[in-house]
C-alpha cells in the first residue's frame, strides 16, 4: 500500500515558507504522492437558480495546481504530483496539455493528470465554457492531449476541438498518466474505458459499489483489474471510529493507493482545529499511523 497526502489548500494559507515546511514534512514521512484540488474561481451561494450544492465558496482559498506543483517541484525529487482533480472541461485542452507536458519535463515524470468535470457552474460561466456538455468535451480533450503529447504534428478535428496540422515542443517524454476522479457512476465507467487510473473522493459503501462497477466495466473493456490503479481520498475529520472499516474494505480490494486529507478545518478524535501549518503537519503524522493500522 503507498500513501498520499491531500494538499490542505483551504487552510495552508499564502505564505510560501508554510507551503514549504508542510511539503519538506510529507516527504519525511515517507509519503509517495502530493494531490491537490483544484477552483479557479470560488462563488457566492446566495440566490442562486440552480443552487449551487458544492463545500467551497467565495471564501475558500484555492492554490491553481499547475503552478503550485511548479513550485513544489522545485521543493522534492521523487514524490508523485497528482492533480485531485483538475476540472478539465473548464480549462482549453491545448494550452492544458502544453502546462502539463513543460511540467511533467521540468519535474522528471512525476505528474499525473487526475481530471474531471467538477459542479461549479458559475465558474463555468466566468470562464466562458458550456457546463451541460462537459463531460463529452472531457473524453474529446483527453484523446486530443494524449495526440499532443505523442506526436510533433497533430491533426484533429472533433466534435468540440479543432487542430490544424499543429503541435506543442518540447513534446515530454511520455504520455502523461490520466486518471479521472469522483464515484459517479459514468465517471467510473469512463475511466474503465480510456483512463490510467482513478481517484475516488471518499471511502465507504458508495466507493464499494463504484468499485465494483469498475471492475466490471474494465472486463468489459478487455482490461485487467489488477493492473489499474486506483486511489481513494480519506477525510480525516469524520473521525477514526467511522474511518477504520471504510479503510479496512478499501484495503482489502487490493488498491495501490490511500490518500490522506486534513483539510476542513475540524477536529479528528480531539485534536484542536487546524490551520496552522503545524497542526496540519502533527494531524497528519497520526493520520498516517492510523491509515497504516486500520
Amino acid at each position: 500500500m503507498r500513501y498520499g497526502a491531500v494538499f490542505p489548500t483551504v487552510e495552508i494559507g499564502k505564505d510560501p515558507g508554510a507551503i514549504r515546511a508542510w511539503t519538506q514534512a510529507v516527504v519525511d514521512m515517507g509519503f509517495e504522492r502530493i494531490v491537490a484540488y483544484d477552483h479557479v474561481l470560488g462563488a457566492v451561494h446566495a440566490d442562486r437558480e440552480p443552487k449551487l450544492w458544492g463545500p467551497y465558496t467565495e471564501h475558500d482559498e484555492f492554490h491553481e495546481p499547475i503552478v503550485l506543483f511548479s513550485y513544489l517541484a522545485a521543493l522534492t525529487t521523487d514524490i508523485e504530483l497528482v492533480t485531485g482533480v483538475v476540472i478539465l472541461p473548464q480549462r482549453q485542452a491545448a494550452l492544458l496539455a502544453k502546462q502539463a507536458a513543460d511540467l511533467d519535463l521540468l519535474c522528471g515524470g512525476r505528474l499525473v493528470l487526475g481530471v474531471g468535470t467538477g459542479w461549479n457552474y458559475v465558474e463555468y460561466e466566468s470562464l466562458g465554457m458550456e457546463y451541460r456538455n462537459r463531460a463529452r468535451r472531457m473524453e474529446e480533450q483527453v484523446r486530443v492531449m494524449r495526440e499532443l503529447w505523442t506526436k510533433p504534428v497533430v491533426d484533429f478535428d472533433g466534435q468540440y476541438h479543432r487542430v490544424p496540422r499543429a503541435g506543442i515542443a518540447p513534446l515530454p517524454a511520455r504520455s502523461i498518466p490520466v486518471w479521472f476522479g469522483g464515484s459517479a457512476e459514468p465517471s467510473v465507467r469512463r475511466a474503465a474505458r480510456m483512463g490510467d487510473g482513478y481517484i475516488f473522493g471518499n471511502t465507504g459503501t458508495r466507493i464499494d459499489a463504484a468499485n465494483a462497477i469498475l471492475r466490471e466495466e474494465l472486463e468489459a473493456n478487455g482490461r485487467t483489474w489488477a493492473d489499474f490503479p486506483r486511489d481513494a481520498v480519506v477525510h480525516l475529520q469524520r473521525g477514526e471510529d467511522e474511518l477504520a472499516p471504510e479503510i479496512a474494505s478499501w484495503k482489502a480490494s487490493n488498491p495501490q493507493w490511500i490518500s490522506l486529507s486534513t483539510m476542513a478545518n475540524r477536529m479528528f478524535q480531539g485534536m484542536t482545529p487546524i490551520n496552522a501549518v503545524d497542526d496540519q503537519i502533527a494531524m497528519l503524522e497520526r493520520a498516517l499511523a492510523f491509515a497504516k493500522a486500520a
